[in-house]
């Protein structure tokens, strides 16, 4: 049975099979355009004759608004209507995704990806909400697993997807798909329920001012130092911009009465475990996701087309094992147990990935890349369940907030980060920056794959090591408390 939730209107006929589907389907779109749109860097920055950071933000642009609007777009569905922010959503990644198709330089496209981002953060965070306010009981349960397995199939098939279309159709084609989808969606959301937050809420300003502006300041200091040099003034004014922006965020929302994001779950060390956990699965699995593509194609010669299918040894896992977590908990296994060997699979999975070599075939990539993807769909499908048992039920939207935000941000700043490093390490080897953005975009001379090649196995080996540590820092976060009956025991046993 469906429900509308408090100061809910009728739009029209509402349909709850509708707007089912249509959530769902934006759901998986703005998935596969994370996951997808790395199989096209390539060929786009051969075409558009662009490299270096203007090439990168094409994918970093749209994860980095993604994240950072994920939280606003939530407040202002709740102040101005779920329904509305959808629906604004979608239409803002149609005609995105629209300007991306017949974008006749890198300056547009960068743009239309960062409005793609917002847009996909409005069907996101209002999404979840009209599922909520559509549903409830087990049809809701339903709902929400539905959305969760829509987010695994966009970015399982995204890749594979994607080089089909581009062998087929072009780059180009990636994005005309997403612009039929958005249409799609469009025309669904006319028969989802319109409602708001009971309370009429306040907008934190100050806290989104902050926090969007860092993250872009940061990213943006970040994606530009191997090009201009990490010690030039943009450079370091960015990431000093971002870093007091990110600073300032902490001490507005902890001094607000209504904040964005309740920094107070800080205190709460297994939620933080939980936290750094997915934090650590973003480190170990997105670059590799991002990246890789690029290097098959600009090193071995790999159609798009076939990038993406061998990328599904690395997605397919994403899909399937997430199940196989929630089972295992429920039959006992401890979630501490699964984390701690879902990161152990990433970070052995990016130490052995280290064989990537010119000429590597399926055989050569399927053991790493199967690691990585079994670890992380098996932290999908433990994680948030996990994280919400440990907060109090009045504080779970709080805490699905807080966790989702540090999924996002995580993932833009990986995918920054690790390009950064791939840049910067292949500098070094080749002592000229302009080869340096070249060779990392996929223009790779004969002679210079031993230099990608080497930036590579840097890259994979610090990631492995980074990720291997916050495994040991998970297994110490996620230890069970002690009782205040064991700790008196323990008490009378000194004594």
């Amino acid at each position: 049975m469906s429900t509308i939730s408090v100061g809910a209107r009728p739009a029209g006929r509402v349909s709850p099979p509708v707007t089912a589907a249509t959530v769902l389907l934006g759901v998986l779109a703005l998935a596969m355009s994370i996951a997808g749109t790395a199989v096209a860097v390539p060929r786009i920055g051969d075409d558009l004759g662009v490299s270096g950071a203007a090439l990168q933000w094409v994918v970093a642009g749209y994860n980095l608004t993604f994240a950072a609007c994920t939280l606003v777009c939530g407040s202002l569905a709740d102040l101005f209507g779920r329904r509305r922010v959808f629906t604004l959503g979608a239409a803002l990644f149609t005609v995105a995704a629209l300007a991306g198709t017949v974008a006749n330089g890198i300056w547009l496209l960068d743009a239309a990806r960062l409005l793609a981002g917002v847009g996909a953060a409005g069907m996101m965070a209002a999404g979840g909400a009209i599922l909520a306010s559509t549903f409830d009981g087990a049809a809701r349960t339903r709902a929400f697993a539905g959305m969760g397995t829509m987010a695994g199939v966009g970015i399982a098939i995204g890749p594979s997807l994607s080089g089909w279309m581009i062998g087929g159709f072009g780059w180009r084609g990636t994005f005309g798909a997403y612009v039929v989808a958005g249409l799609l969606v469009l025309a669904g959301s006319r028969f989802a329920p319109e409602s708001r937050a009971g309370e009429r809420p306040r907008v934190d300003h100050g806290g989104i001012t902050t926090f969007v502006g860092g993250l872009a300041a940061l990213m943006f200091g970040i994606m530009q130092g191997p090009e201009q040099g990490w010690s030039a003034a943009p450079v370091l004014v960015a990431l000093a911009a971002g870093a007091l922006l990110l600073v300032t965020f902490g001490v507005v929302e902890r001094r607000g009465a209504h904040p964005v994001l309740d920094l107070t779950l800080i205190r709460n060390r297994p939620f933080m475990g939980w936290c750094l956990g997915t934090l650590a699965t973003s480190i170990g699995f997105v670059g590799v996701l991002v990246f890789l593509p690029t290097y098959l194609q600009g090193v071995n010669g790999v159609p798009a087309s076939e990038s993406g299918v061998l990328m599904l040894m690395l997605t397919a896992p994403v899909l399937v094992v997430p199940p196989l977590g929630g089972r295992l908990v429920t039959r006992g296994v401890p979630g501490r147990t699964l984390m701690t060997a879902a990161l152990g699979l990433i970070a052995a999975g990016n130490a052995w990935l280290t064989v990537l070599r010119p000429g590597i075939g399926v055989a050569g990539l399927l053991g790493p890349l199967l690691l990585i993807g079994v670890g992380m769909g098996l932290s999908f499908g433990i994680t948030d369940g996990q994280a919400m048992n440990i907060v109090e039920p009045t504080r779970a939207g709080t805490a699905a907030g807080f966790l989702n935000t540090v999924r996002g941000a995580a993932e833009a700043l990986v995918i920054a980060v690790f390009g950064a490093a791939l840049v910067s390490l292949i500098r070094v080897e080749t002592g000229s920056p302009a080869a340096a953005a070249r060779i990392a975009a996929g223009e790779v001379a004969r002679t210079e794959r031993a230099a990608f090649t080497d930036a590579w196995h840097s890259a994979l080996s610090g990631v492995a090591l980074v990720t291997a540590l916050c495994t040991i820092a998970v297994f110490v976060l996620l230890r069970p408390r002690r009782s205040s009956v064991d700790d008196a025991l323990e008490g009378r046993g000194r004594r």
